[in-house]
């Protein structure tokens, strides 16, 4: 196939949904569809990301990041344990912590805005299959209303467009992108009855306004606990939080806080792995316990500030471990979470996604005088998939699922601890290969 002109749909809107749009339009593809089964806006979510800074600099030289996307500077890792009533807890260890941290609804904005102006974006438009041969690809659509938003390239992300039900319909496109997550129909369309893996634990999401952290007025605390450029690590016995500020899109700051253990009654929930829950849906007995990781586990502090998210704002996200056979079947291409799921330990989901989206865009690009391109770039970025995951495993045996028993590491210890766990180093993501600068026209 040639991507000059071709009709693409992407199934998937968010961040690695946005970013392999942007790829293709980049690479020459004529109309380019984006199918988010979401109906809500995707700009009001509020979570945190982190990119290491080396990744950072090659996703910008790929055009695919830059200083315009609100963003925050991170230097330093300090690690915590309780001890007592000590409001901050014990440090045991400093590292260094070279992130720069995002708000996932801005990021998002700002790689939809960059889309062209005819792009479609259908919103509350689930995908129900896919059926694929040599010579395309059937998008069958669900339920929703099929409402879409138009326009990239600076124009508005929130304008109706095409308002025909999608109820019982089928659309016929050149090549289907799968950038729907972990749930994937573009995955089972290429791979049927592959699943990903649960590990057995969850983590517990969410945010603080800068402004309500002056609530946590607790005995002993200093007049600034916590540096603007400081990564915590609260570590306790089966698990761990993570806390760094973010940009809040307005100006401002928030705090992030991801904590990370198994579930209430061990690590199974049922005879199924579990779907993430939305804001407002944790059960009572996963409510109760997060407060009593954060009231009896965590120092005062750190399980405060955790505590000051309200119970409705709070969601839950399970822990899968997963890479796609392949990245490519026929017109089916696979890029994110669809074809490699990490745990998040990793530092670098978004960065995976939009590493996808980089060597998409060159793998495109180059199927005029290479006609195996696609699975290039699935053979390359599914060898880096592979070693995330693993990645990812290493990480959680140690933070969550085999803790060491922090209380007694040292600075020495903790290093090593660590070391042991990162391996290879690829903490924040592997090096983008063929990471170019944006040329003309990108």
């Amino acid at each position: 196939m040639t991507i000059e002109g071709a009709d693409v749909a992407v199934v998937g809107g968010s961040i690695a949904g946005c970013a392999t749009a942007l790829a293709a339009h980049r690479a020459g593809a004529g109309r380019i569809t984006l199918h988010e089964r979401t109906a809500g806006l995707l700009a009001d979510r509020g979570v945190g990301l982190a990119v290491h800074n080396a990744r950072y600099a090659e996703l910008a030289a790929a055009g695919y990041l830059d200083t315009a996307m609100p963003w925050a500077q991170l230097t330093t890792r300090r690690w915590y344990v309780r001890d007592g009533a000590a409001p901050l807890g014990r440090q045991i260890g400093v590292q260094p912590f070279p992130f720069r941290s995002y708000c996932w609804g801005p990021l998002w904005r700002e790689l939809r805005q960059r889309l062209p102006q005819d792009t479609v974006f259908r919103t509350g438009t689930p995908v129900a299959a896919v059926d694929g041969d040599a010579e395309g690809a059937v998008l069958h659509f669900g339920g929703g209303n099929g409402a879409g938003e138009g326009g990239g390239g600076g124009g508005t992300v929130s304008g109706p467009r095409d308002r025909a039900r999608t109820g019982g319909r089928t659309e016929r496109f050149d090549l289907v992108i799968g950038a729907d997550g972990y749930r994937s129909v573009v995955r089972d369309a290429a791979f049927p009855g592959v699943r990903p893996d649960y590990a057995g634990y969850l983590a517990w999401r969410g945010t603080v306004p800068a402004d309500r952290l002056a609530a946590l007025d607790l005995p002993g605390l200093p007049s600034e606990p916590w540096a603007q450029e400081d990564c915590v690590y609260g570590v306790f016995p089966g698990g761990h939080v993570i806390i760094y500020r973010i940009p809040d899109g307005h100006g401002g700051r928030r705090a992030n806080w991801v904590l990370y253990t198994a579930p209430p009654g061990g690590p199974a929930l049922g005879s199924h792995a579990p779907e993430g829950l939305p804001p407002g849906a944790l059960t009572d007995a996963q409510y109760a316990h997060l407060r009593h990781v954060t009231g009896e586990l965590l120092p005062p502090y750190w399980g405060g500030l955790v505590e000051l998210t309200p119970r409705h704002e709070m969601f839950l996200q399970p822990m899968y471990d997963y890479t796609a056979p392949r990245y490519t079947a026929g017109r089916l291409v696979l890029a994110g979470d669809a074809a490699t799921i990490a745990r998040p330990h990793t530092g670098a989901g978004a960065v995976k996604a939009l590493q996808d989206a980089v060597a998409l865009e060159a793998a495109l690009r180059a199927l005029p005088e290479r006609p195996d391109a696609l699975e290039a770039y699935g053979a390359e970025r599914g060898g880096t998939g592979r070693s995330m995951v693993e990645l990812g495993q290493r990480l959680g045996r140690t933070l969550v699922q085999d803790t060491p028993d922090w209380r007694t590491l040292d600075q020495a210890g903790l290093d090593a601890a660590w070391a042991a766990a990162d391996g290879s180093g690829a903490f924040g993501g592997r090096e983008l290969k063929e990471a170019r600068p944006a040329g003309p026209g990108r």
